[in-house]
C-alpha cells in the first residue's frame, strides 16, 4: 500500500473512528440512564393482579427514590428476589423499617393473622393478588438494598397507559 493510498484512506478512517466514538458515547449514556435514573420492566404472572395484567405489562421504574431513600408505603417497586437473585419481582411496599405489619398467613385456612415489626433497613412487600403471590409473607422482610426502583408509569398496553399510583391496601 503506497503513501498515496494511505492519504486517500485517512479521511475514511477518521470518519469511522468518530462514528465509533459516537456510538460508544450513546451506549454509555443508555447504560447510565438504565442503571441510575430509570429503567423499563416487564410484569409477568398473577401476583400483581388487578394492578397489572396477567399477560404482562411494560412499566417504567425510576431509580432515584431508592438511592435517596424516598420510598413509601404503597409504592410499587422492583425488588431483586431474596430467593433467586437473578430474578427481579414487582411488589407493593406494605411496611417500612419499624412499622408493625399484620398479615394473613393462609387465606384458605381460616385467615390466621400474624404481626411482625419490620426491622430497620428492611421493607415488607406483598403482591396485590393476596391469593396467588410469593412475597414477604413467605420469605420475610426484604433488605432495603434489594429494592431496585419505584414503578411510576405503565407504558404498555396502550389502553392502560398512565401513572401507577401509591396505594395502601
Amino acid at each position: 500500500m503506497g503513501l498515496k493510498n494511505l492519504k486517500q484512506l485517512t479521511p475514511f478512517i477518521k470518519e469511522a473512528f468518530q462514528q465509533t466514538l459516537l456510538v460508544a458515547k450513546f451506549l454509555c449514556g443508555i447504560h447510565v440512564v438504565n442503571s441510575y435514573i430509570c429503567t423499563l420492566a416487564l410484569t409477568q404472572g398473577p401476583s400483581m393482579l388487578p394492578t397489572f395484567s396477567l399477560t404482562g405489562d411494560l412499566v417504567l421504574a425510576e431509580r432515584l427514590s431508592t438511592r435517596f431513600e424516598k420510598m413509601q408505603r404503597g409504592d410499587v417497586v422492583l425488588v431483586r428476589s431474596p430467593e433467586n437473585p437473578r430474578k427481579i419481582v414487582i411488589k407493593r411496599i406494605m411496611g417500612m423499617g419499624s412499622d408493625t405489619v399484620r398479615y394473613v398467613v393462609d387465606h384458605a385456612n381460616n385467615g390466621i393473622e400474624h404481626t411482625i415489626v419490620v426491622p430497620d433497613g428492611h421493607v415488607w412487600i406483598e403482591g396485590d393478588n393476596k391469593f396467588n403471590t410469593n412475597d414477604s409473607r413467605n420469605f420475610g422482610p426484604v433488605p432495603y438494598g434489594l429494592v431496585q426502583g419505584r414503578v411510576f408509569w405503565l407504558v404498555w398496553p396502550p389502553e392502560n397507559f398512565g401513572s401507577v399510583g401509591r396505594e395502601v391496601q
